[in-house]
C-alpha cells in the first residue's frame, strides 16, 4: 500500500551507473556495520542517503516508541530535525502517515499539498523544503519508524529513487530490530545469519543484488505484517530441500499445494 504521487520514471541522476550506486549502497551498510552503536550507525544512513540518492538534501529517522512517543534518532541537520519536530508538534505529515498507514508516502510538491496543510505550507515557507519521500521502518509489533528523505526542489523523486530508499530503509529496519532484540547478541546474530542467507537464496534464483533481495524480504515482512527474520526464515526453510539445495520454484509451489490437501 503506497501513498505515491504518480513519479517520473527516469532519475535525475541517471548519469550514475547502476554499479556505481551500488557501490555507495555498500559503503554505506558497511558503515552502519561497523558503526560504534545505534546512533552512529543512523548517523551513517542518514548522511549515506544524501550520497546514494540524488534529490536528497536532508534526511532524518524518526521512531514511535511504546508509549506512542515520536522522536527523531538522528538527522543530517537542523532542516530536517525542525522538519521532523513540527509534524510532531502538528499531530500529522507525510512521515506520521507513513508511520500509521505502514507504507511509503511521496509529496511531488508540499507548497500545493493538501494532505497535511497545516504542516507543508509551513515547511515550504520555513524550511524551504519542496518535495519528500518517507518510507515506514517496520521494526515490531510495538515499534515502528520512518527514514524521512527531504528535497529542497519539487518534483525531486523518482521510482528509482523511491526503490532505492526501500532498500535503504530495509537495512535501518534491520540495524533497529537488532538493537531491541530481548535475547541475547548470539541470538541476534544467530537472527542476521538467517536474513543473509535468505538473501543469497534469493540472489542465486533471480539473479537479483544484494541490497534487491534484501528489499524483497523486507517488502514481505511489512505485508505479511510481521519479521523479517521470520520472513528469511520461512523462506530457507521451504526453499532448501532435505540436502541443503534449492528447490526449483515449482517444487515449493507443490509442497505449499501438498500442505493444503486434506489430512495433510
Amino acid at each position: 500500500m503506497t501513498a505515491d504521487a504518480k513519479l517520473p520514471a527516469q532519475s535525475t541522476g541517471a548519469s550514475a551507473t547502476m554499479e556505481d550506486l551500488w557501490d555507495r549502497f555498500s559503503e554505506v551498510v558497511l558503515s552502519m556495520s561497523m558503526a560504534d552503536g545505534l546512533t552512529q550507525a543512523l548517523e551513517s544512513v542518514v548522511t549515506g542517503a544524501k550520497s546514494i540518492i540524488e534529490p536528497v538534501d536532508h534526511a532524518a529517522v524518526s521512531l514511535v516508541h511504546r508509549h506512542r512517543r515520536v522522536n527523531t534518532l538522528a538527522a543530517t541537520d537542523d532542516i530536517a530535525r525542525r522538519g521532523d519536530q513540527m509534524q510532531y508538534d502538528a499531530g500529522d505529515g507525510p512521515c506520521l502517515q507513513a508511520i500509521r498507514d505502514h507504507e511509503a508516502v511521496t509529496s511531488r510538491d508540499l507548497l500545493v499539498e493538501g494532505r497535511w496543510p497545516q504542516w507543508s505550507q509551513r515547511a515550504a515557507e520555513e524550511l524551504g523544503v519542496r518535495s519528500m519521500l518517507c518510507l515506514q521502518l517496520f521494526v515490531s509489533h510495538d515499534t515502528i519508524g520512518a527514514l524521512n528523505l527531504y528535497s529542497d526542489r519539487p518534483d525531486a523523486f523518482t521510482v528509482d529513487d523511491r526503490t532505492t530508499g526501500l532498500a535503504l530503509a530495509a537495512h535501518v529496519a534491520m540495524a533497529l530490530m537488532s538493537e531491541q532484540s530481548a535475547g541475547p547478541r548470539s541470538s541476534s546474530a544467530s537472527g542476521a545469519a538467517i536474513i543473509a542467507q535468505a538473501q543469497g537464496l534469493l540472489m542465486q534464483r533471480y539473479e537479483l543484488m544484494p541490497s534487491g533481495a534484501y528489499l524483497v524480504l523486507a517488502k514481505a515482512a511489512q505485508r505479511e505484517d510481521t519479521t523479517l527474520q521470520l520472513v528469511a526464515q520461512t523462506l530457507v526453510d521451504t526453499a532448501l530441500d532435505r540436502r541443503g539445495e534449492l528447490r526449483t520454484p515449482a517444487e515449493v509451489r507443490g509442497q505449499a499445494a501438498d500442505a493444503q490437501e486434506p489430512g495433510a
